[in-house]
């Protein structure tokens, strides 16, 4: 609506000397909802006619103020008259819903800005170390992948990355040159654990390479590998074509593990446990020289410890894998 007219009394003859048509003007009803009478006195407010000029600005000698709509399209209303509804009142009623407007744009610009310099300022030096090294290592930017430019989603990446392969992104071995130290601690072979201290916490695939040669060696204890009653080979020479007696192979009294324990990991320790039956101790023997090889050639393991109940920060009922549990189900 661009232009109205709000008055107690308005007749038709008032419209046209005024410049107003029927559709633009209305009645200001009573309280109760009836119009005013038509002998009323005319006091009301009357805005701009038809042809954009102000018919009066006083009535009965009265001034009146002046009220301007404008078009829904935007702007601002300006209220004109007398004493406190002159210019200042305008300026005021124009002013206030711009700010308010001005005030929301300026809060989300500055909010962008906010995230900008946090971008560019406070951006983590190990994250951009990270992206600069993903130029020239496309193994970096397979584990990266599409978190690169979001700290925390990088961040949980590479700590999967250690978590399931290592610390070290591209050697394949991790042994140590050091040969391990053995000790027993009233090692009883039908009910003990077996201890390994290694020179870190292990990666899934450690834990994974340790599980399987102990899986290995708990099989051809089932098997009655470890039985020393039927060593006819080790002892003979390759010089001439040695006979294998079967019969007597047969004969022997089998040997053969009873049970074992998975194998269980508190940060760098690990253990399982063992009853080795009726097989031979020379079965302690074969599990040593395949965890000599294994802590040269793959993993370090620092000491090896038959018997005992407790060694190190070892705490039994801790099972969460957050506290740096971690297992092998045999």
């Amino acid at each position: 609506m661009e232009r109205c007219v709000i008055s107690s009394t308005f007749s038709p003859a008032l419209c046209h000397r005024h410049g107003f048509s029927k559709l633009v003007c209305s009645f200001l009803p009573e309280p109760s909802g009836q119009a005013y009478p038509a002998e009323a006195s005319l006091s009301g407010v009357l805005l701009w006619n038809a042809e954009g000029h102000n018919p009066a600005k006083s009535v009965h000698g009265r001034r009146l103020p002046v009220l301007r709509a404008l078009p829904a399209s935007g702007g601002s209303s300006a209220l004109e008259g007398e004493g406190d509804y002159s210019g200042a009142a305008a300026a005021d009623a124009k002013g206030s819903g711009t700010t308010a407007r001005r005030r929301r744009l300026l809060r989300v610009r500055e909010e962008k800005r906010k995230r900008e310099y946090d971008r560019i300022n406070n951006y983590p030096t190990w994250a951009k170390i990270l992206e600069n090294a993903c130029k020239d290592d496309a193994e970096l930017r397979g584990v990266l992948g599409d978190s690169i430019g979001n700290p925390e989603l990088m961040r949980k990446r590479v700590e999967e990355r250690v978590r399931t392969r290592g610390r070290d992104f591209r050697k394949s071995k991790t042994g140590s040159v050091l040969a391990f130290k053995v000790s027993f601690r009233d090692f009883n072979p039908l009910d003990s654990f077996i201890w390994f201290e290694l020179y870190g916490a292990p990666a899934d695939r450690d834990v994974d390479l340790i599980g399987s040669v102990i899986q290995s060696w708990y099989v051809m204890g089932r098997l009655g590998a470890f039985n020393s009653s039927n060593l006819q080979l080790a002892n003979s020479s390759m010089d001439y074509n040695p006979l294998y007696d079967a019969e007597k192979a047969g004969t022997v009294m089998p040997s053969s593990f009873h049970d074992i324990g998975d194998v269980e990991f508190q940060d760098n320790w690990g253990r399982f446990w063992v009853d080795l039956g009726t097989s031979d101790l020379f079965a302690v023997d074969v599990l040593l020289n395949c965890l000599t090889v294994l802590s040269s050639e793959y993993l370090g393991i620092q000491q090896v410890v038959f018997g005992g109940r407790r060694m190190g920060d070892w705490e039994e009922g801790l099972t969460n894998p957050e506290d740096g549990y971690k297992s092998f189900k045999i």
